[in-house]
């Protein structure tokens, strides 16, 4: 499991969904975390423990405004990111740092993609060859 420090763009999800959210309309915190329980249908609602830190630093990175009224609004550098593809790794992005947290990233990655087997087979299929190449290299550091 990975240790998410909130407050970083170590948990991308939570954060461009943030920007999405208020990127026409102004929300505050809580009609952000009602906006995210309502997209998923009261299955998930998330802490104000996670959402506001994250608020609170993303207007210090000046890719929120927060109003007189505390409605978080996107300002040019915020626009500028949510254009940003999904999965593009940032600058100054952490990386692992150990083994233990290579080997993490490599196990979400994999949790990842076996879904994608479960749930569009012939996406994973078209990158079979070089799944197994990385399967064998990976055998090959574990051997060493």
């Amino acid at each position: 499991m990975f240790n998410f420090d909130w407050t970083k763009r170590t948990h991308k999800g939570l954060r461009k969904w943030i920007l999405y959210i208020v990127r026409d309309v102004p929300k505050s915190g809580v009609e952000i975390m009602d906006t995210m329980e309502a997209n998923l249908q009261g299955w998930w609602r998330p802490s104000p423990g996670s959402v506001y830190p994250m608020l609170k630093n993303m207007v210090g990175e000046g890719v929120l405004d927060r109003s007189d009224d505390d409605k978080y609004a996107l300002t040019a550098a915020g626009r500028e990111e949510i254009e940003k593809p999904w999965f593009q790794a940032e600058a100054g992005a952490p990386q692992p740092r150990s083994v233990d947290g290579a080997v993490e990233v490599i196990s979400s990655y994999t949790s990842y993609l076996e879904d994608l087997a479960r749930s569009k087979d012939k996406d994973v299929a078209k990158s079979a060859v070089q799944i197994r190449e990385l399967a064998d290299r990976l055998a090959r550091v574990g051997k060493s």
